[in-house]
């Protein structure tokens, strides 16, 4: 059983409320995702509030809206938010994308998500684990997210996204639709020459050459440490590195 909290070197994510718990990758995303000139930071589906609290972390200027459709998810990730060092720039609101919308809220120059994204697995009984894995009709949907993106995007803005690599493919087809064109893709593989994990797409409104990297977890020669690379990029905020 999943922790009732991730302690961070910075911030504390209490999580016994949230369907979703602190993941790996979504650190990854957290901490790989490039912020350095964003004011204005939307997080789309926060869960425990991670990827808010990190991108606080990490972009001392910024103002970071959050959103989380989940109730008692939204409570907790407000809790998170507001007993960390920076909760005057946080603002969490228990909404969802569409209800947002319809706020007319300012564009952004930097959206993350990490969108529900198991669309043909078994969904889950527990209603609210499907609301945060499993896109349906009833859960937020590829298009929603790409056309919210497209439309509340500053012009050099960035919507970065985290996904398996099947529905990224999918999700990026769907982003072109709607005016948005891949920048950078990072690859996460478990360990060197394993299959590919998880995808973290940066997409643009204009478009580019799409730049590829990729990130190993696990070092080669053990399995049970973590990559030079990875430990490189999570030093900030995990305690034991």
């Amino acid at each position: 059983m999943a922790n009732n909290y991730f302690q961070f070197k910075q911030f504390r994510i209490e999580q016994a409320a949230c369907a979703m718990k602190v993941s790996t990758d979504a650190c990854v995303l957290g901490a790989v995702v490039d912020i350095s000139h964003a004011k204005r930071i939307l997080d789309i589906g926060t869960g425990t509030g991670l990827l808010a609290l990190m991108a606080a972390q990490r972009n001392p200027g910024a103002q970071i809206e959050a959103i989380e459709i989940d109730l008692a998810a939204a409570a907790q990730a407000a809790a998170n938010a507001a007993a960390c060092s920076w909760s005057h720039r946080l603002h969490i609101r228990a909404l969802s994308l569409s209800a947002y919308a319809a706020t007319q809220p300012d564009s952004f120059d930097h959206i993350l998500c990490n969108p529900p994204f198991f669309r043909h697995s078994l969904r889950s009984p527990d209603d609210r684990r499907t609301t945060a894995r499993h896109a349906a009709e009833d859960t937020l949907s590829f298009g929603e997210l790409a056309g919210f993106a497209a439309a509340h995007l500053t012009p050099a803005g960035r919507l970065t996204v985290l996904l398996p690599p099947a529905e990224m493919q999918e999700f990026v087809r769907t982003a072109h639709q709607a005016g948005l064109y891949s920048i950078t893709q990072l690859v996460l593989r478990h360990r060197a020459g394993s299959k590919p994990l998880r995808c973290i797409t940066a997409f643009g409104l204009t478009p580019q050459p799409m730049q590829q990297t990729e990130l190993t977890m696990r070092a080669a020669a053990d399995d049970s440490l973590y990559s030079a690379e990875f430990s490189a990029l999570l030093q900030p905020f995990y305690l034991a590195l």
